[in-house]
């Protein structure tokens, strides 16, 4: 492949494009760090996004996922995958472009509900009508994910590693991510 990452890959996308799992795939076939800003969220703050939703608003969630991704973004490089919403603040946005590469999972709104339905880990779907919510937060979201460096078209017949090897082509296009090109 030639060349070592030098800056830090952000996963964005809606809750189920898959930013995690293509993440982690991603991550283990460059050698490098897989990093998730929720799960760091829930450990700094000894509870879980539903918990921290409810008890302390999506407001305070967002402040501290500014506050994780900046302290992520400045460390090794990796892999990290972020909340659905994390992009859409402007904030993250600059500091993402400053210091690593955005990569957008675009997945269509049919895919994305087949692969959230069934979870209970999603605060934002808790509504009498989730797949309707789900269609308004893709909606008003898909204009900003459209914002990123890269963007990488899913399907429900990739596979997380076909998927990861079509990130991984995508960035090396991109002779500002590695050292050595």
């Amino acid at each position: 492949m030639g060349g070592r990452l030098n800056k830090t890959v952000v996963m964005v996308g809606m809750m189920g494009a898959g930013k995690t799992a293509v993440g982690t795939a991603l991550a283990r076939m460059l050698g490098v760090p897989f990093l998730d800003s929720d799960e760091e969220i829930v450990r700094a703050a000894h509870r879980s996004i539903a918990e921290i939703f409810e008890r302390d608003g999506e407001p305070f969630f967002r402040a501290r996922e500014t506050e994780v991704l900046a302290r992520l973004l400045r460390g090794e490089p990796c892999i990290l995958s972020t909340g659905g919403g994390a992009f859409l603040a402007e904030t993250n946005r600059k500091l993402v472009a400053e210091q690593g590469v955005s990569v957008w999972l675009k997945a269509d709104l049919d895919l994305l509900w087949q692969r959230v339905r069934h979870k209970t880990t999603r605060p934002l779907l808790r509504t009498a009508n989730p797949r309707e919510t789900l269609r308004t937060i893709y909606e008003a979201r898909v204009p900003i994910y459209a914002l990123a460096d890269v963007t990488v078209e899913s399907s429900p017949s990739y596979s997380v590693d076909e998927m990861a090897g079509r990130v991984l082509t995508a960035l090396q296009a991109r002779p500002d991510l590695w050292e050595g090109k």
